[in-house]
């Protein structure tokens, strides 16, 4: 378990099982202290200004009442106590997400769509088994929603909040004559990320099958978090180059004109995967000198081979009142062609940002702990 030392004259340090030790500056401390006297208990706001702590404060003892616990007493006559896990977590030593149920990778004969049955009032542990498979898999396909328009804002709001686009609050895919996106024709689509031309992407995009007459337009779905520690296996300098280039992505119609720019395989700063940002239609890599840019081509070449690659695709047919949930900053969709004169393929979608589903899973946790506590 990792314990907290003295560490003389003014401060602390935490030292790890396996053996590595990092010091902890007293205001770092002090400002974390969760004590009445210094935080609000209903908001978790400070009752303080940390900015107004002497800059000469120090660490004047400390005690471990019970094995992880520890009773700090500061130079300014405060004292507060603070458990192993919290000093880890702010010291961004654990996952910041530790609390959420981790990415389990996935290939095409790894990949298990589940359909759970959907309920318009879920209690407490079906909430948590759902949320559970969505940050596992990256996705959640519920079965039995009813095929009425606008339902899928029914689902969605279980989850969070709908994220308003310019495509509305709500968008309808199926074939159109003049289609403002591929999105709304017959055509097949590679995989690809929603929305890499927003900041921020949206984090959870929901599609909702209302009707499918044809024998084409199967969903797909690729992991590419699967896809990208499968391209840092087989070839580590385009992995790393596409974790290091930035693309712009630009969508525009009569109204709209939407650019960003993100790198390919977005990481954080301890080398984890933080998103996909993918979409061949509207990558385009800015001006470099010609042998640079022939590299970049290599690496997405290899990348979006992997994507679309038997390998790591999965297929499946979203039947009437069946709707997909997905991570759209780790999972890639598209779909195959269809033909619109064998009948109507009608989805309607809306998104919810990745943090609705986040919370959820945390007061959902925390209420069935409470319910556990004799």
């Amino acid at each position: 378990m990792p314990r907290l030392h003295v560490r003389a004259p003014r401060g602390l340090s935490i030292e790890l099982d396996d053996g590595r030790r990092f010091a902890l500056h007293p205001i770092w401390l002090r400002e974390r202290c969760r004590d009445p006297r210094s935080m609000d208990p209903r908001t978790g706001q400070r009752l303080h200004d940390p900015s107004d702590l002497d800059l000469d404060l120090a660490v004047t003892s400390v005690s471990e009442p019970e094995s992880g616990r520890y009773r700090v007493r500061f130079s300014d006559g405060h004292e507060s106590e603070f458990t192993s896990r919290e000093l880890l977590e702010e010291a961004a030593l654990a996952p910041a997400d530790h609390d959420i149920p981790a990415p389990r990778l996935w290939t095409a004969t790894t990949g298990d769509v589940r359909r759970f049955g959907w309920s318009a009032q879920p209690d407490d542990r079906l909430l948590r088994e759902w949320l559970g498979e969505f940050f596992k898999t990256g996705f959640i396909v519920f079965s039995g929603v009813p095929t009425e328009p606008r339902s899928v804002f029914r689902v969605g709001n279980v989850f969070g909040f709908t994220r308003e686009t310019n495509f509305g609050p709500l968008f309808d895919v199926r074939s159109t004559a003049s289609a403002s996106d591929l999105a709304y024709t017959s055509l097949p689509l590679d995989p690809h990320t929603d929305n890499p031309y927003r900041d921020p992407v949206p984090g959870v995009q929901l599609l909702h099958c209302l009707a499918n007459e044809t024998t084409g337009g199967l969903s797909t779905l690729v992991d590419g978090f699967a896809a990208a520690r499968a391209l840092e296996a087989r070839d580590p300098d385009a992995f790393d180059l596409l974790s290091r280039t930035p693309v712009r992505f630009r969508y525009q119609d009569e109204v709209t004109e939407l650019v960003a720019s993100a790198v390919p395989i977005e990481l954080d700063v301890a080398g984890g995967l933080v998103a996909i940002h993918f979409s061949p239609r509207l990558d385009f890599v800015p001006l470099q000198p010609p042998d640079e840019l022939e590299t970049y081509y290599r690496a997405r070449r290899a990348f979006d081979h992997l994507l679309r690659s038997p390998e790591f695709e999965i297929r499946f047919l979203l039947a009437p009142g069946e709707l997909l949930m997905m991570d759209n900053r780790r999972l890639l969709h598209g779909r195959t062609g269809f033909d619109p004169a064998e009948g109507l393929r009608h989805l309607q979608g809306c998104y919810i940002d990745i943090d609705g589903p986040r919370s959820l899973y945390r007061v959902v946790r925390r209420r069935l702990a409470a319910k556990s506590v004799p």
